[in-house]
């Protein structure tokens, strides 16, 4: 039996990874470059404590569970998370029962380590917190990660027990018979044999599930726009902050990074008609986004701290719930979307929920393997190491010690080993290695690294692309 699973993003990718532990072949097909660059790359990278979501929501019971289980996913796969804590600020006793019904719907929702504190301990957790706040409601559990790295793994992961990762094709269709997907087809022309089909497209699951017939609720998009502050702001900041949210959403945080930056946002805006290239930021936006974090962190809008903005789009309907369910249309066909937030965090128990829960509604017994491989190889990161240790690696092999992004310490033989794990875009090297993330934003690393995979790919220099093939960097040579 073969499954294909549509979509490399941090739902998509966890799901192919839960599936290889049956014995059943996988495919994970992504229309990018490589995995994780779609929802997946461009969000707060939060793991939510789950005591915002309504209880008897798909998202209220999944994210308190899939909180748990990043501790030994990060193990297995070798992410990074840091459980920072968070809090959720209010400024009198007006805005107390708002902490107290998150409070109620935490305990409700089966998350530990939650308590409301007063000004002393607020203070204690988080001493540059605006004098205003005289309350806040403490989530232990609460904490940060690389969404982009999760989804890596899991794909690499998969590859390891004998699935295969496409990357760079669009699903374009598939063959029907009796009622059944058989066949899924893709951009290129090729076709793949399918026994279950699973999409978990993001943005696009409306469109995937329309391309083989199946009705599902319409997405409507949600954009978020953010600043990227330096490392510097991280003394100001130490862990991840929530005014009180409202019918919009969670508002906008002021949140650590897993490599000591911090981020400013988002917004929370609907965008009209279906745009998934709209990822423009707006003065407005950037604006409210700094004017909130200063109200929370005094001192954190600072311009000698902006990096960088960006902004990154949501899907979600208008139940504002997960969409995940087994197309009455087709019986081995599963569709899971409208993973908007918490689904990062809820993303480990959604795979579970669809193998264990909706699979079996296929009429597909999947029999577990008793060789399943659930950890991968931790990939060397030199500044992560100490000094004797760079220095044995560097006498093995010597591009350990020629240092390609200077703002992160990332040496060429960590860009070439990205590269065999499957970077195929100098964005693909950037979101394995964090070569790129740093202060100058690639403005130096760039082009070297543009020439490493035009070397290791045996490609000519114009066709390396920033993040697909269309965003070539350079057109060809001036001169010969």
């Amino acid at each position: 039996m073969q499954a294909v699973v549509i979509g490399g993003g941090v739902v998509g990718s966890l799901i192919a990874r839960e599936l290889s532990r049956f014995r059943i072949k996988v495919v994970l097909v992504e229309k990018s470059e490589d995995i994780g660059q779609g929802v997946t790359k461009a969000n707060s990278a939060i793991l939510h404590g789950g005591y915002d979501d309504p209880p008897g929501t798909l998202r209220a019971r999944l994210c308190a569970s899939g909180n748990l289980m990043f501790d030994e996913l990060s193990e297995e796969l070798r992410f990074p998370i840091r459980r920072t804590g968070s809090i959720v600020v209010a400024k009198d006793r007006s805005e107390l029962p708002k902490l107290e019904e998150l409070l109620q719907n935490g305990i409700n929702n089966g998350v530990k380590d939650l308590k409301i504190v007063g000004r002393d301990e607020l203070r204690e957790l988080e001493p540059h917190i605006s004098r205003d706040f005289r309350y806040a409601l403490f989530c232990g559990s609460a904490g940060i990660t690389e969404p982009w790295m999760v989804a890596i793994a899991s794909a690499i992961n998969v590859a390891a027990n004998g699935g295969e990762v496409v990357t760079g094709e669009e699903v374009i269709g598939g063959r029907i018979y009796e009622g059944r997907v058989t066949e899924v087809f893709l951009s290129s022309g090729r076709k793949l044999k399918a026994d279950l089909v699973i999409n978990a497209a993001g943005l696009f699951y409306e469109k995937v599930a329309s391309a083989f017939g199946v009705s599902v609720p319409s997405v409507y998009l949600r954009k978020g726009e953010y600043i990227l502050l330096d490392k510097k702001a991280s003394e100001l900041v130490n862990m991840i902050i929530f005014p009180i949210p409202t019918a919009a959403g969670k508002g906008k945080l002021v949140v650590p990074t897993v490599d000591g930056g911090v981020l400013l946002g988002p917004t929370s805006v609907e965008l009209p008609g279906f745009s998934p290239e709209d990822v423009s930021t707006t003065d407005s936006g950037l604006a409210s986004v700094r004017e909130s974090g200063e109200n929370l962190i005094p001192g954190i809008d600072n311009p000698k701290f902006f990096i960088k903005s960006f902004a990154g789009l949501r899907p979600e309907t208008v139940q504002k719930d997960f969409y995940i369910r087994r197309a009455e249309e087709l019986a081995n066909f599963i569709t899971v979307g409208a993973i908007r937030s918490p689904g990062l965090t809820a993303a480990p128990a959604i795979a579970e929920f669809v193998i264990n829960t909706i699979v079996p509604e296929t009429g597909i017994d999947l029999t577990r393997r008793d060789d399943f491989t659930p950890g991968i190889e931790e990939r060397i990161r030199i500044k992560e190491l100490p000094v004797r240790e760079v220095s044995r690696l560097i006498d093995e092999n010597p591009s350990y010690g020629r240092i390609v992004c200077q703002c992160n310490e990332v040496s060429e033989a960590e860009i070439v080993q990205a590269i065999r794990d499957g970077a195929r875009t100098i964005d693909g090297v950037k979101f394995r290695t964090r070569a790129g993330f740093g202060r100058c934003q690639g403005g130096f690393c760039s082009w070297n690294i543009a020439k490493i995979l035009a070397r290791e790919l045996k490609k000519d220099l114009s066709e390396i692309g920033q993040n697909s093939k269309e965003s070539w960097v350079v057109s060809g040579k001036v001169r010969q």
